[in-house]
């Protein structure tokens, strides 16, 4: 028998909501690519655990009584991993992050600095990702954390109940270019020409937020490179290349020694608001601390 572990929290997630579109979107995945799911599950098995004619829908005999199992398995599951994962952090639980490339190098130090200075101990391993695999490591266990710019308009947004988020700080993205031997921007967004452009690739956050910006104020631009990531943009600012918006805290220590400058007032920052995810169902002693630790610095904030 071949099992996969993510096909039995699809069955309980399928338990939990009775629809299909409910629990594909609780996991994450097209109503489709979930159906497929719970069928190679029952192909598995060898049974039928879900009576598709009635609706909302209902588990057959069969179903309820592997509904114990899965969650059991599921849960067991877990706690082995929690356990192995204390083991291999000798004086406590490693904590993993998963967090977008910017704030992996601009944000989590200086971040996690700060707690362990307020007494808070936290072992942690970083993974720095791209969004979408930051989010679908959180939402498949891949991750206890995961550090992301809030994108309200995203279609990827999570159930709030199941991936509760906590606000951690403010930054802005930045037109930034190279100087010139007096210290100028060699590139100016309020003249009449058009700009060289080093822009995101279609579908990042950071890229949907500046197009938003450059559709309102009707800048002309022509696109001469490229990327996913804000610091292989800020590269390529350095060289003199074009303009590159880039969060603040990607480009401080340039900007300090005078390699960028900001080439555009604040009519043409975008502000960005860096959030906290885990997920509720995770019961991670040195996660629960944190979390309890963040909520109180956000409501002493507010």
């Amino acid at each position: 028998m071949n099992l996969e572990s993510k096909w039995l929290e699809d069955f309980s997630a399928l338990a939990a909501t009775r629809s299909f579109s409910q629990a594909a979107e609780r996991r994450f995945v097209t109503q489709p690519a979930f159906s497929r799911r719970i069928r190679s599950l029952e192909s598995a098995l060898g049974l039928t655990l879900v009576n598709r004619s009635r609706t909302p829908i209902e588990l057959t005999e069969a179903g309820q009584l592997f509904l114990v199992t899965a969650r059991t398995v599921v849960d067991q599951l877990g706690e082995v991993l929690r356990h192995l994962h204390h083991l291999e952090g000798g004086q406590g639980e490693v904590m993993q992050v998963a967090a977008a490339h910017s704030l992996a190098l601009g944000f989590f130090p200086g971040w996690i600095a700060r707690l362990r200075n307020e007494g808070l101990p936290i072992a942690t391993r970083l993974i720095a990702t791209n969004v979408g695999d930051a989010v679908h490591a959180l939402r498949e266990g891949g991750c206890d954390l995961m550090l992301a710019f809030y994108d309200p308009d995203s279609a990827m947004q999570m159930d709030p109940e199941i991936f509760p988020s906590l606000h951690l700080g403010t930054t802005e993205m930045l037109p930034v270019c190279a100087s010139d031997a007096q210290g100028q921007p060699l590139f100016d967004l309020e003249g009449e020409g058009s700009i060289p452009l080093l822009a995101y690739t279609a579908g990042a956050f950071l890229g949907r937020s500046v197009n938003l910006l450059l559709r309102q104020r009707s800048l002309r631009y022509t696109t001469v490179y490229e990327t996913a990531m804000a610091d292989s943009l800020k590269s390529m600012a350095l060289e003199g290349l074009g303009i590159a918006w880039v969060p603040r805290l990607s480009v401080r220590a340039e900007l300090a020694r005078g390699e960028l400058v900001v080439c555009g007032g604040p009519q043409w920052h975008v502000p960005l608001e860096i959030r906290a995810y885990r997920c509720a169902l995770v019961r991670k002693a040195n996660v629960r601390l944190l979390w309890k630790r963040l909520e109180g610095a956000a409501a002493g904030s507010a």
